[in-house]
């Protein structure tokens, strides 16, 4: 795991440590800057875990010269590049072969992974056509923002220590996740993508608004409702949670690698509300990468994966 002692790496290292189907190789911490070293570590692994800044993961792509090494990238480096499997294994069909056959692999973002659970399903079917002006609002925990923005909100010592309990950011509109929240969804223009952090660790909620009643052929909440059941039918780890809730906690499935997607709304209104709630963690990033390491190693796909 390049990066193993990020916010990312070490969740994925405590998802594997004590599993003996698995051999960690790790590099001594005052060598995790030494190239030579790195170079070593990454051209003699089976598979290599890359949890680093995105210029970074580029450049550790470059030290890797033997071509038996499987790389899975879980920063935003490579998920939309040519030549990477995109790590959503739920996604469509065929996706898991895809994934076992990989020898370069990017796993999702976390809010990506809400979004295009929810959307793509519905532009396949023809439901939500590929130009809609699709609009997504979410709010993750700190934890998305890695080191600084656990800072920020735990050390209230550090001159960026904020006490605010919720905050809109990417105001501007450039989040590095809309490029792939598009392509993967199967849109033909980016979504407007509405960003917020709150106070707590971890935990997601991804919502995608739409106006039923101006959709092609107006469909209903059910006609919604039977797309993603049909879609994410036997996959295990995602599922349709009630439609009846009353209300959504975004920290409902921490510690876990499950997703639960929500679709309410009013038929008379012909509005619906589709709602994705996940560990921003787990299901989106480190739970992701072992699941997808264990279909890459053909291992049971849950294999150190909490339910």
């Amino acid at each position: 795991i390049d990066g193993e002692a990020g916010t990312t790496g070490l969740q994925i290292r405590q998802r594997l440590a004590e599993r003996a189907d698995i051999a960690l190789m790790s590099i001594s911490p005052e060598r995790r800057k030494d190239e030579s070293a790195r170079r070593e570590r990454l051209n003699a692994a089976d598979v290599v875990i890359l949890c680093l800044p995105d210029e970074a993961a580029r450049q550790a792509v470059g030290l890797i010269a033997n071509p038996a090494v499987r790389v899975i990238d879980a920063s935003s480096a490579h998920r939309t590049a040519p030549g990477w499997v995109y790590g959503f294994p739920e996604m469509a069909p065929g996706q898991r072969q895809a994934i076992a056959a990989a020898k370069r692999l990017s796993n999702p973002g976390c809010y990506a992974t809400g979004f295009v659970a929810l959307v793509r399903p519905l532009v396949s079917a023809g439901i939500l056509p590929a130009d809609w002006p699709v609009s997504v609002n979410a709010v993750s925990g700190y934890s998305g923002g890695g080191r600084a923005m656990i800072e920020e909100f735990e050390d209230d010592a550090s001159p960026r220590f904020t006490s605010a309990r919720f905050r809109a950011y990417a105001l501007e509109l450039g989040h590095k996740h809309v490029p792939e929240m598009g392509l993967r969804a199967g849109l033909t223009r980016p979504p407007l993508f509405t960003p917020s952090v709150g106070r707590f660790y971890n935990g997601m909620i991804v919502e995608v608004p739409l106006p039923l009643h101006a959709l092609p052929g107006a469909p209903g909440l059910a006609d919604v409702r039977s797309v993603l059941a049909a879609a994410y039918k036997g996959h295990g780890f995602v599922e349709l949670g009630d439609h009846q809730t009353p209300t959504l906690d975004p920290e409902a499935l921490n510690n876990t690698n499950r997703m639960q997607l929500y679709v309410s709304g009013s038929d008379e209104l012909g509005q619906a509300r589709l709602v994705a709630i996940l560990d921003n963690l787990g299901k989106g990033a480190a739970g992701a990468a072992v699941q997808n390491l264990n279909i890459m190693l053909g291992l049971p796909e849950g294999a150190g994966l909490a339910w």
